[in-house]
């Protein structure tokens, strides 16, 4: 059985896999060109989900199982006779902190510090704390357990939106999904952590958004998609919320041309919050673990797989 890895972190993979679990040959590169030479021979695919172009795939006659590096594997759900696991639950100690540090940066108006520093302006403002403030956290997965201890960390409150959860560890209130503009209301920041589906599609919307306070934020670290950012928009421009920090879009990259760069009281960052400098060695134990249930029983012995 051939694994072929397409991945900047290729040759790390393939060494510690080879060690780990000899049974199977890995082949390793981060080449596109190089890994559709050698998918005809591959019977397994591990790479980041976006990255695995329809090019590729339609080059591996023999593949029967995709591990995917990600969480969100949207693009692969339509293979069939394909199974597919992921790598979900490594992610929340890089998306708790993203969240914090847009929280921290739209709380104290740190981007209006590095205007005036470029200014070389000196002001002070009083500064806000997180202390005594509520999060509602919508969507109470694996990840927003993580966050929900690291906000609990910094005295706040932290309440719960979800649809199949009535508790969960560190979250002092769960609200049911019809809820949610209740929820909302009484936040002073609304993070979204839901994964993307046609339920959640515009989950934010301008009702939600008009049930915020004045002085609340939105931070969406989930999907673009989740929010309706029309509604944001329009929102961000009247002062019906604070501000706002996305990491996700419905469109993404954006284009230069895109007009949300230039809405008031928003912090952008380019969809890192999945992102560590350590996020090979946060995937390796899943992918060792479903290499072994593979070599012992094939595809029917894989464990969580996401295409049933």
């Amino acid at each position: 059985m051939t694994v072929l890895i397409f991945n900047n972190q290729a040759e790390f993979y393939a060494e510690q896999l080879s060690k780990a679990v000899p049974e199977l040959n890995y082949v390793a590169t981060s080449d596109l060109d190089m890994a559709i030479a050698i998918a005809p021979d591959a019977d397994v695919l591990v790479g980041l989900a976006p990255y695995l172009k329809p090019e590729l795939l339609a080059a591996m006659p023999k593949l029967s199982w995709i591990q995917a590096l990600t969480t969100g594997v949207d693009n692969l759900l339509s293979l069939e006779g394909v199974a597919i696991t992921n790598c979900g639950g490594i992610h929340g100690p890089q998306m708790s902190e993203l969240a914090v540090l847009h929280m921290l940066a739209l709380l104290r108006r740190f981007p209006k510090m590095l205007e005036n520093q470029t200014a070389h302006v000196w002001e002070r403002w009083p500064q806000p704390l997180l202390a005594g403030k509520t999060a509602c956290i919508v969507g109470l997965g694996a990840i927003a357990e993580h966050l929900a201890g690291v906000l609990g960390a910094f005295g706040m409150r932290v309440t719960g939106v979800s649809s199949g959860r009535d508790s969960a560890p560190g979250i002092d209130r769960v609200y049911r999904r019809e809820q949610l503009h209740t929820a909302a209301a009484e936040a002073d920041f609304l993070i979204v952590l839901t994964p993307y589906s046609e339920a959640t599609h515009h989950i934010v919307n301008a009702k939600v958004l008009g049930a915020m306070k004045p002085s609340a934020y939105l931070v969406n670290i989930a999907r673009g998609g989740c929010v309706d950012e029309a509604a944001l928009a329009k929102s961000l421009k009247s002062g019906g919320i604070a501000g706002a920090a996305l990491d996700v879009f419905a469109n993404s990259p954006l284009a230069p041309e895109a007009a949300v760069w230039d809405l008031p009281n928003l912090i952008i960052t380019p969809h890192i919050g999945g992102a560590s400098d350590v996020y090979h060695e946060q995937a390796l134990p899943i992918i060792v673990t479903n290499m072994r249930d593979f070599v012992a029983g094939g595809v029917a012995a894989l464990k969580n797989r996401l295409d049933r």
